[in-house]
C-alpha cells in the first residue's frame, strides 16, 4: 500500500491596490498576503462555485482585504480560502492506491501511445491521479528529466498543482480531460512527419501545454463570464478570457514550484511565453483563423519544420486537435465525453435559466440534444480540422484510424438523431385520431 500526502504553500505580496488585477495571472496556487498582512493559504480543489462570484460587482469604499482576496483567488478555492480565513482548516488530500492497481496501472502505460488508450479505466486505476501519473510517465519516456535536469519531486508537486487546479466537480473540463489530451497530444508528438523534427523543449512545451489548457476551468464559458461581468472577463477585456486564465495560472505554479527554476531566466521566459501561445491557440472563436493557416501553408506546401516558428505552429495544431479528439475516439470513449461535454452545457443553462439570463447556444436541454449538437459539433469544427491535420501527416495509420472513428460516430449519432425525430413524432401522434382514422370508426359505427 502507497500513501500520497501533498502539502503546498508560497508567498507572493502586492505594493498597492493598483496592483492586485496583475497580480491575477501570476498568483498560480499560492498564499495571498494583502496590505493588512492577512495570509491565505490556497490549497487543492474546492468542488463548488459560487454564482455570487461569478457576478461580483465591488462598491467603492469597501474593498478590504477579503475582498481583495477573494477577488484574486481561482473560481475553485474561493470558498476553501474563506475556509482558512475563518480559521477552519480542511483535512488533507489522502491517495491510497492497491499494489494490484498500480499494476493495472503499469501495464497501461505500457500502451500509453495506443489510440485506444481507455482514459476513464485509468483514471480509476490511479485512484483519480491519471493525470500527475501519466505526465510522470511521459516526462521519462521522452527523456525530458534526464535532458532538463528536473528534480523528481519538484516535477510531482507541480503536476500534482495543476491536477488538484482542476475542477473535479465539471462533468468535462476536469483533470481526466486534461489526461485524456496529454495522451492524444503524446499520440500526435510521435507521428513522423513531426516526430523526425521535435526538440526536447518543444516535447515538453507539448506536453504541458496539454496537461494544464483548461486548469482551474470554471465549467462555464466565455460568454457566460462576460454576461456576468466577472472580473477576468474584464482582465482581459473578453479576449480569450478562459484561455489567458489557464496560462497564467500555469505560470504562476511553474513559479511558485520553481520546477524550472534552475535553468537560465531567458529560456524560462520563452518557455512561459511559448506555453501562452499554445494554450492560447485553443480558443475555438480562433478556429478559422488557425484552419486558414494551416490549408495556406499545406497548399503552398511551404511548411519548413526545420523552422522553429513553423514547428510552433504545427504545435498549435496538434494541441488543437487534441483537445477536441473526443469524436475521433472509439464509440464507447467518445459517447461517454460527448455526454459529460453537453451535461456541462445544460448545467450553465440551467444556472442562466435560475438567474433569469439569456440561455446561451447549445446549452437548452429541451431543445438542444446530445446527438445534433455532436453532429454540427463534428461537422463544423472537427472533421475540417482532422482532414487537414491527416493531409499533414500524410495519411498515417493513426490519421486514418481517427478519421474512420470520426465517420462511424457521426453516422451513429445521426441514427440516434433520427430515432430521436421518429419518437417525438410518434409521441405527437398518440392520443390522436386521424382524419382516416376517424371516417373508419364512424363507418364502423353506422348501423
Amino acid at each position: 500500500m502507497s500513501c500520497l500526502m501533498v502539502e503546498r504553500c508560497g508567498e507572493i505580496s502586492f505594493d498597492s491596490p493598483d496592483q492586485n488585477a496583475k497580480c491575477v495571472r501570476m498568483l498560480g496556487d499560492a498564499r495571498v498576503r494583502g496590505q493588512t498582512g492577512v495570509l491565505s493559504e490556497r490549497r487543492g480543489s474546492y468542488p463548488f462555485i459560487d454564482f455570487r462570484l461569478l457576478n461580483n460587482t465591488t462598491l467603492s469604499g469597501e474593498i478590504g482585504t477579503k475582498k481583495k482576496v477573494k477577488r484574486l483567488l481561482s473560481f475553485q478555492r474561493y470558498f476553501h480560502a474563506s475556509r482558512l480565513l475563518r480559521g477552519i482548516v480542511p483535512q488533507a488530500s489522502l491517495y491510497l492506491l492497491d499494489e494490484d492497481y498500480l499494476g493495472q496501472a503499469r501495464h497501461m502505460l505500457s500502451k500509453v501511445g495506443m489510440w485506444d488508450f481507455d482514459i476513464f479505466l485509468f483514471d480509476r486505476l490511479t485512484n483519480g491521479n491519471s493525470l500527475v501519473t501519466l505526465l510522470c510517465h511521459l516526462f521519462n519516456v521522452h527523456g525530458l528529466i534526464h535532458h532538463f535536469q528536473l528534480d523528481m519531486v519538484t516535477l510531482h508537486r507541480f503536476l500534482v498543482m495543476v491536477q488538484e487546479d482542476y475542477h473535479s466537480q465539471n462533468p468535462y473540463h476536469n483533470a481526466v480531460h486534461a489526461a485524456d489530451v496529454t495522451q492524444a497530444m503524446h499520440c500526435y508528438l510521435r507521428e513522423p512527419k513531426l516526430a523526425n523534427f521535435l526538440t526536447p523543449s518543444d516535447i515538453m512545451l507539448g506536453l504541458l501545454a496539454a496537461a494544464a489548457h483548461d486548469v482551474d476551468h470554471p465549467g462555464v464559458n466565455q460568454p457566460f463570464l462576460i454576461k456576468t461581468k466577472h472580473h477576468l472577463a474584464s482582465l482581459y477585456q473578453n479576449v480569450s478570457v478562459l484561455e489567458n486564465h489557464h496560462w497564467r495560472s500555469t505560470v504562476g505554479m511553474l513559479r511558485e514550484s520553481r520546477l524550472l527554476a534552475h535553468l537560465p531566466k531567458e529560456v524560462t521566459q520563452d518557455i512561459e511565453q511559448q506555453l501562452g501561445s499554445l494554450i492560447l491557440a485553443t480558443d475555438i472563436n480562433r478556429q478559422n483563423e488557425f484552419l486558414i493557416r494551416l490549408k495556406s501553408h499545406l497548399d503552398n506546401q511551404d511548411l519548413r519544420l526545420e523552422d522553429a516558428q513553423d514547428r510552433h505552429f504545427m504545435l498549435q495544431i496538434a494541441l488543437k486537435c487534441a483537445d477536441i479528439c473526443n469524436p475521433c475516439r472509439l464509440w464507447d470513449l467518445s459517447k461517454q465525453w460527448s455526454e459529460r461535454v453537453c451535461e456541462e452545457f445544460y448545467r450553465q443553462g440551467d444556472l442562466e435559466q435560475k438567474f433569469e439570463l439569456e440561455i446561451s447556444p447549445l446549452c437548452n436541454q429541451q431543445k438542444d440534444t446530445i446527438p445534433s449538437i455532436q453532429i454540427g459539433f463534428m461537422t463544423y469544427i472537427v472533421e475540417p480540422l482532422f482532414e487537414r491535420w491527416a493531409q499533414f501527416t500524410g495519411d498515417t495509420p493513426l490519421s486514418e484510424n481517427m478519421l474512420n472513428h470520426l465517420r462511424r460516430n457521426k453516422a451513429k449519432w445521426r441514427s440516434l438523431l433520427h430515432k430521436q425525430h421518429s419518437s417525438t413524432r410518434s409521441n405527437d401522434h398518440s392520443g390522436q385520431v386521424t382524419g382516416s382514422q376517424e371516417q373508419t370508426l364512424n363507418e364502423e359505427e353506422t348501423p
